[in-house]
């Protein structure tokens, strides 16, 4: 087994695994679960899928990612983040999509660590994470506006999935609001952000659940057929006609039964998303693990394990997965040390199922809601984006904001393709300014005051006549080409050496040297020579597998060299014609 792909879980046991640190993953396991039953209910409901189906993730994925990953720390589950995606899937494909498109972004994830992908997260810049995590944020708000308020939509009407239409929807139909119902959200979102002040013994989320639930039982205040008006709830919105299932979950392998080529093609699009957005998630959790714990995770590990996981998610009934970073950062705090306690958590959580399932149709979906504004606000890092507003380059801001605002009104997919790109393009245009070409030779340097590298000075006794020096800094590549162009026409007359100076680039590409093969020419018909001084392994590579002809004599590891091999040619030249015109 490749040591990038081991599992944290063997690698804990190998090194010894004791009664207790058993004991001290017992009870994060213990605690985390609880956190997580109300979240993997929320999550599931707002994705627009039945409740039960974030359970069996939480459960299902949880379990496998614990056994495989590559975190000794990670929680994973159903998360916020894919809500707006479920959603759509769900509403364009069905339920059967959304399982094909889930298995399907098992495998990207799988094929991604075995390439060895798990460094993806430093190519998504910093500011592009910020505004799609703010803009799902603001998503997953406004899709509890009609659980909050208790909002009623003419039978057979379906919410629309863009931003826009929802809001103009719940403006035409807010005089439907029930009073009850925001009555209860009122009290269950004050409370889910009052709770901490008070303990963190026990579960905001928790309390407020079962706070409300209560609250609705004793008041009487529960939708159904007796009273259509009350507050709706968990069981009179998906299980009216059908109890919940309570059951252990088992595969189901008929969601593959009208799997057709066409069908996987319509939904490559979202599968690469939900494994883009996984990998994003569970990679970010994991970073964020490693910085409480002082440890390191195998990303390519993680990756796989974050695959298995949600390849085995819908066959149990579940939806996509990926590393929960509240529940992970609680497992931490709580004395969680190993994937032990993750366990732990999916076992507490298929407990609750089997003991309790039959009191979560009790629970008012506006509690839920209540949960999830408060999921909405912390995801939201209002503070890391405003600190980007305040104190960061106009470009930087300019790809916050325009991710920002593609994730809210157009789409996820859309705003991470061009926050990325655009992100790529800013950084390419940095790296090209930063790209530095200086032209030096023995009669410039008694009148050349630029010299801020202090080359002038370094070789002021030693560059013979007829020898100029073409200094690079930074990388030369495609963004930078036409300024090493600009520079190089600057050369006055023609030496009959040419000294080009690479010891401080970094990075060459194709087109790099493709520019300094099309210099080699012109300084050929000028009938100059070309030597090549201080290549760095990436650069000198680059060159040696390149079919730029100039001769391995003519590239020197450092500037004497290439000094001594000038003068050579020089005197080369001197025979050569002395040969010619013994006369003279």
């Amino acid at each position: 087994m490749r040591s990038d792909l081991k599992p944290k879980l063997l690698t804990v046991l190998q090194e010894g695994y004791g009664k207790k640190d058993f004991k001290s993953d017992l009870i994060a396991g213990v605690i985390v679960g609880v956190i997580a039953l109300p979240l993997a209910i929320a999550f599931a409901v707002a994705s627009g899928v039945a409740p039960e189906k974030g359970l069996y993730t939480a459960i299902v994925a949880g379990f496998a990612i614990a056994i495989f990953g590559g975190s000794r720390t990670q929680v994973c589950g159903p998360t916020g983040a894919f809500i707006p995606i479920i959603y759509a899937i769900v509403a364009q494909y069905g339920l059967s999509g959304l399982a094909f498109a889930t298995v399907m972004a098992g495998m990207i994830l799988v094929a991604m660590g075995l390439a060895k992908m798990g460094a993806l997260l430093k190519f998504i810049s910093y500011p592009v994470i910020v505004g799609f995590t703010a803009g799902i944020a603001v998503t997953i708000f406004s899709t509890q506006i009609p659980d909050l308020f208790g909002l009623t939509f003419p039978k057979g009407l379906k919410v629309p999935g863009d931003f826009v239409g929802k809001w103009s929807l719940y403006l035409l139909y807010f005089d439907t609001a029930n009073w009850r119902t925001v009555i209860v959200s009122a009290v269950a979102t004050a409370a889910v952000f009052i709770w901490p002040r008070f303990t963190s013994k026990i579960p905001g989320a928790l309390f407020v659940i079962v706070a409300a639930t209560l609250a609705v039982l004793g008041l009487g205040w529960g939708a159904g057929a007796e009273n259509p008006d009350g507050v709706v709830t968990i069981g009179s919105k998906f299980f009216s006609d059908k109890p919940f299932p309570s059951g252990v979950p088992t595969p189901d392998f008929s969601i593959f039964a009208d799997l057709n080529f066409e069908k996987m093609r319509e939904l490559i699009a979202p599968a690469f998303l939900i494994a883009l957005l996984g990998s994003i998630e569970s990679l970010l959790s994991a970073v964020v693990a490693d910085g409480m714990t002082g440890r390191r995770h195998r990303p390519n590990a993680e990756l796989v394990a974050q695959g298995i996981g949600n390849i085995l998610s819908p066959l149990f009934g579940g939806i996509p997965a990926t590393g929960a970073i509240a529940r992970t950062a609680a497992n931490i705090k709580n004395g969680g040390r190993t994937p032990i306690s993750a366990l732990v958590h999916a076992g507490v959580l298929l407990a609750i199922l089997l003991c309790l399932g039959q009191f979560i149709v009790y629970v008012p979906m506006c509690a839920l809601g209540a949960v999830l504004v408060l999921v909405s606000y912390t995801m939201s890092g209002w503070r890391s984006f405003y600190g980007l507003l305040r104190t960061s380059p106009k470009s930087d801001i300019i790809v916050l904001l325009l991710t920002f605002f593609l994730t809210v009104f157009v789409d996820l997919s859309v705003a991470i393709e061009v926050g990325v790109v655009l992100s790529a393009f800013l950084f390419l245009k940095r790296e090209s300014e930063t790209a530095e070409f200086h032209v030096f030779s023995r009669r410039q340097l008694g009148e050349n005051e630029f010299d801020p590298h202090g080359t002038l000075a370094a070789w002021r006794e030693k560059l013979p006549d007829d020898v100029e020096v073409f200094e690079v800094f930074g990388s030369l590549f495609f963004g930078a080409v036409d300024q090493f162009r600009e520079n190089f026409k600057r050369v006055g007359r023609k030496p009959k050496v040419f000294i080009l100076d690479l010891s401080n680039l970094i990075s060459i590409d194709a087109t790099g040297i493709h520019a300094i093969a099309e210099t080699r020419l012109d300084m050929k018909a000028d009938g100059t020579a070309l030597v090549i001084a201080g290549l760095h392994p990436q650069p000198k590579k680059a060159i040696e597998h390149s079919d730029l002809e100039i001769g391995a004599e003519n590239i020197c590891r450092d500037m004497q060299s290439a000094i001594e091999r000038a003068e050579a040619i020089l005197r080369e030249r001197e025979s050569a014609r002395i040969a010619e015109n013994p006369d003279v």
